[in-house]
């Protein structure tokens, strides 16, 4: 199944809360001699000073099967290391994917070390623009010499039944992060959102899995994670967690999106919510106009006592015939039309990201885009390079400087710093 379909057959929800701005475009921004954003405006003092982090950027699949650079400009697609420094960007977690596409013939371990040994080769080889970070020391040190950092999250199964020996292997690689959750698939130890609940949140090789990344230093990443998993993971996690890139379920209860308990539990860990950039996720109205199109999920019943996945027939595909199949999905842009009333404005953006500000505090949010991941992107930002469209737009809700720097990227640093140095 291609990943925007799996996003959008979940469960169909009525529509809730309506945060909606009008269409506004952010005013000109006076600065000397800055960068021109893409829309022809002056990138802010404050952009371009404050450390910028992308808690949620899609790297390594097209990569992987279309053999191209990252650090080339890409002529489609919201990704590349050009466009990132174009966009004043200091360091992201780069997440590197392995879809469901690679379960069923269970190459999805192969696939992992497959993308996280092709992120460290494409990072070694762009060195003059990008290093591997392990800690938020090494962010720092790496930005001191004007380059940017790459802190490596897995996105995707790893091992559908959590190994913990590859766990510790992929450690030993450089991955400092990692999504519990096989994508949007329920695995052997915790459920996904919009998968069967086998579980009932996380089982007690959930609890191992978490523990063996608290011990290690390991950022545990509860996106794609169902309710009860998100809070029985903080509540099991000695560290504090990150949800990396979603919206909120009060705005728009598409199953992707995190309760306001799940939020404030994570906050009261001292964890971080990234915002998700699409309109799937952020807007109501585009919500409720693309849902006749959005096949309903009917839940089996009754529930299998092990998940869907790993009870599948076994296919006869190999790894290549997959890596075939999944570049016709390449790259993860969207590419549909979407009518002028329900295109969300960054504006919008900005007004989810003030709906969490004032849910769990300035000190718990961040920003999470998933470009090259997919989603709909606010018509005033086309790629990662106007990354300060989000700083212009909080500005205009009054934010002060320091509360816009924490947004920005100091949330995830300070994350990171007690996850990964104890600090």
């Amino acid at each position: 199944m291609k990943r925007r379909d799996v996003i959008k057959s979940l469960t169909l929800l009525p529509v809730a809360g309506n945060i909606i701005l009008p269409p506004l475009f952010p005013p000109a921004i006076v600065g000397k001699n800055h960068p021109l954003t893409t829309q022809g405006i002056p990138m802010p003092d404050l952009h371009r000073d404050a450390f910028v982090m992308d808690g949620h950027t899609h790297v390594m699949s097209r990569e992987l099967v279309l053999k191209t650079d990252i650090g080339q400009r890409y002529q489609d697609g919201t990704v590349d290391l050009p466009r990132a420094k174009e966009g004043g960007l200091d360091a992201m977690f780069f997440s590197v994917y392995t879809p469901e596409n690679y379960y069923p013939g269970r190459f999805e371990t192969k696939n992992t070390f497959r993308v996280v040994n092709l992120a460290l080769d494409q990072i070694k080889k762009n060195n003059a623009v990008i290093e591997l970070a392990l800690t938020a020391s090494d962010i720092e040190r790496i930005n001191k010499t004007g380059k940017m950092a790459a802190f490596l999250d897995l996105e995707g199964g790893y091992d559908l039944y959590g190994d913990l020996d590859l766990l510790r292997s992929l450690y030993k690689l450089g991955l400092r992060s990692m999504q519990l959750t096989a994508h949007s698939t329920t695995n052997a130890f915790i459920d996904a959102c919009n998968d069967v609940y086998t579980w009932g949140g996380i089982n007690e090789h959930g609890k191992a899995v978490i523990k063996e990344m608290n011990d290690l230093g390991m950022v545990i990443n509860v996106a794609h994670a169902s309710n009860d998993a998100i809070l029985q993971s903080v509540a099991a996690s000695r560290h504090p967690v990150i949800y990396s890139h979603g919206g909120f379920h009060k705005i728009v209860d598409h199953p992707r999106c995190i309760t306001d308990e799940a939020a404030k539990a994570i906050a009261s860990k001292g964890g971080v919510i990234g915002v998700h950039f699409g309109s799937l996720f952020n807007n109501p109205k585009y919500w409720a106009w693309q849902k006749p199109n959005n096949p309903i999920r009917a839940q089996p019943s009754p529930q299998p006592k092990t998940p869907r996945i790993l009870t599948s027939q076994v296919t006869t595909q190999t790894i290549e015939d997959v890596d075939k199949e999944f570049a016709r999905e390449l790259p993860f842009t969207f590419n549909g039309t979407i009518p002028d009333e329900y295109w969300m404005h960054v504006d919008q953006l900005a007004n989810v990201i003030d709906y969490g500000v004032k849910l769990v505090g300035e000190d718990h949010i961040a920003l999470g885009s998933d470009l090259d991941g997919g989603p709909e992107l606010p018509r005033e930002i086309k790629d990662i390079s106007d990354f300060p469209q989000i700083t212009m737009s909080m500005q205009k809700l009054g934010y002060t400087d320091q509360r816009i720097k924490k947004i920005l990227g100091l949330n995830w640093l300070r994350v990171i710093r007690q996850v990964t140095e104890g600090k």
